[in-house]
């Protein structure tokens, strides 16, 4: 007889109780075998193919044709790679059945998995270059991950040429702008092309360098393009003979973890935002890796997580009280404030990100406010949002709870209760960075909404005389930079542009050459926006 890992065994009778399996065809029945490392070198260190139809992943470039070994899978939960359509394979090096646990995959229900040298994982990425229509894409890259022989992985990036024919090695990282077609015209979307250096960036030691190929990602449904069928990932595989352990009861994966589409809404809230959290962080933020501010794998229990009210480690964005998270309040929430942002100083995952994942934001920011705990007020709307005025400026603060109480602050500090309250328009006539934040019983208070001014005089006289040819001569203060009219009058009514400069500095001077034609003039100067 045959089990399940390949194996082939005889013995002396004996009695055995079958758990009857649920009588769905597998998504795949045979486990072609494998070439360990396909075409690649056993370390980084090697040989690296300088073309991707030299790596062996595939029999035929241009079609993407599989090489034999390879198998297609899916993940519950994609790392959010700004939009773009991905394929997966991983081969598994074997010699074909009877295969032996150097033939398998170390599968753990809960976890990381092991994987034995040589293994390959391909993913490959397009792009839609137009909004209305998602079939029209364009291939970018195609990425290896090579399990080697000292059970680390090097990881290199295959860019495609134009035509497809074909893929070249990066040897460094590459951004690229791509036109997107859109309703109202098009956009340019910058691609980033990861370096070999980069992959070792997420694929980290703490994570066992594999990230999207576990249990919790791969227990769903995925049909499999080579049969026509679908099944749960987990019951094809390990009816292929890949997984040592084997699964003994098909009953038990419906009991597995399983992460949740972000998009999914038929689970929960928690589900989802955790199962988001653990793709797109749990490389980096787990015990061991290279962030430990919280611990992002799903397999922890949420109030272990450090995630909710967990003290932060590199910055607070400039919000008071800020956590990882704040139940209730998500300006207060890094986590969510770096996911809503491009910013690339301030956005996470900081790597081969450009676009915000908007599907993302709104779910793990409903997640925030469906948590126990006491709301917080939104922060203030300050009119005009900061700038530059002349003399003075007028300054409101509005709030969408017309019985919030509102403070603020003119010398940078955080406004409290014992700050100016807001009692209608305030008048600057000073630099300023101005602060607001708002009150009100059974809130907490919201974050300050924060807006710099610069106010400065308007133009001045400094001082006046006549040169050597009578003419007339004033010095002004402004702005360099900006231009200025300089105006004569003998009546004060009707005026008479004389020149138009632009300051070299603050200081600088008009001379009127007219002005010995007339006993007597009036004169000004004029900014212009």
């Amino acid at each position: 007889a045959t089990d399940n890992g390949g194996i082939v065994a005889t013995s002396a009778p004996v009695s055995i109780t079958v758990n009857a399996a649920s009588g769905v065809t597998y998504g795949l029945t045979n486990r072609p075998a494998g070439t360990a490392f396909l075409k690649m070198p056993k370390s980084f260190d090697g040989a690296l193919p300088l073309l991707l139809s030299q790596t062996g992943a595939f029999t035929d470039v241009p079609t993407l044709a599989r090489a034999n070994g390879l198998i297609t899978y899916t993940v519950n939960t994609p790392l959010w790679s700004d939009g773009t359509y991905k394929t997966r394979w991983f081969s598994v090096p074997n010699d074909g059945a009877p295969f032996i646990q150097g033939d398998q995959i170390g599968f753990a229900t809960n976890g990381e998995w092991t994987f034995p040298a040589g293994t390959v994982f391909v993913k490959h990425f397009e792009l839609a270059t137009n909004d209305l229509d998602q079939t029209m894409r364009r291939r970018l890259e195609t990425r290896l991950l090579v399990r080697g022989t000292n059970g680390a992985v090097y990881g290199l990036t295959y860019k495609w040429r134009p035509d497809y024919s074909d893929a070249d090695l990066l040897t460094n990282s590459l951004s690229e702008d791509i036109v997107v077609q859109t309703a109202g015209g098009t956009r340019t979307q910058t691609w980033y092309y990861p370096s070999p250096q980069d992959c070792l960036t997420c694929h980290t030691p703490a994570a066992n360098y594999v990230l999207g190929v576990k249990t919790r990602q791969l227990n769903g449904n995925y049909l499999y393009p080579d049969s026509g069928r679908a099944d749960n990932q987990l019951r094809t595989l390990n009816q292929l003979g890949l997984f040592y352990p084997p699964i003994t009861s098909e009953f038990n994966i419906t009991n597995y973890p399983r992460l949740a589409a972000v998009t999914n809404t038929g689970a929960t809230l928690e589900d989802r935002a955790r199962s988001y959290i653990d793709a797109n962080c749990a490389q980096c933020h787990r015990p061991g890796g290279p962030q430990t501010t919280f611990d992002a794998r799903y397999d922890t229990p949420l109030a272990n997580q450090n995630i909710l009210n967990g003290i932060l480690a590199k910055g607070d964005l400039g919000y008071d009280h800020a956590r990882v998270v704040v139940p209730r309040d998500i300006l207060r929430s890094v986590l969510y404030d770096r996911m809503n942002t491009a910013d690339s100083l301030v956005k996470m995952p900081q790597l081969a990100r450009n676009l915000i994942d908007t599907n993302a934001v709104v779910a793990v920011a409903d997640w925030i406010r469906s948590l126990p705990g006491v709301p917080a007020l939104d922060p203030p709307t300050i009119h005009p949002p900061g700038g530059t005025a002349v003399g003075s400026l007028t300054v409101t603060l509005q709030h969408s709870d017309p019985s919030a109480r509102l403070y603020f602050t003119v010398d940078g500090s955080l406004p409290g209760t014992n700050s100016t309250p807001y009692t209608g328009p305030v008048t600057l006539t000073n630099s300023v960075t101005l602060k607001a934040v708002a009150f009100d019983t059974g809130f907490n208070n919201s974050v300050a909404a924060t807006a710099t001014f610069a106010i400065r005089p308007p133009i001045q006289l400094v001082s006046f005389s006549f040169n050597s040819s009578g003419q007339f001569l004033v010095e002004l203060q402004g702005l360099a930079g900006k231009s200025y009219i300089f105006q004569a009058s003998t009546n004060l009514i009707n005026w008479v542009a004389i020149s138009t400069n632009v300051a070299p500095a603050n200081l600088f001077q008009f001379t009127d050459a007219s002005s010995t034609r007339f006993p007597y003039q009036f004169y000004r100067a004029i900014e212009e926006p």
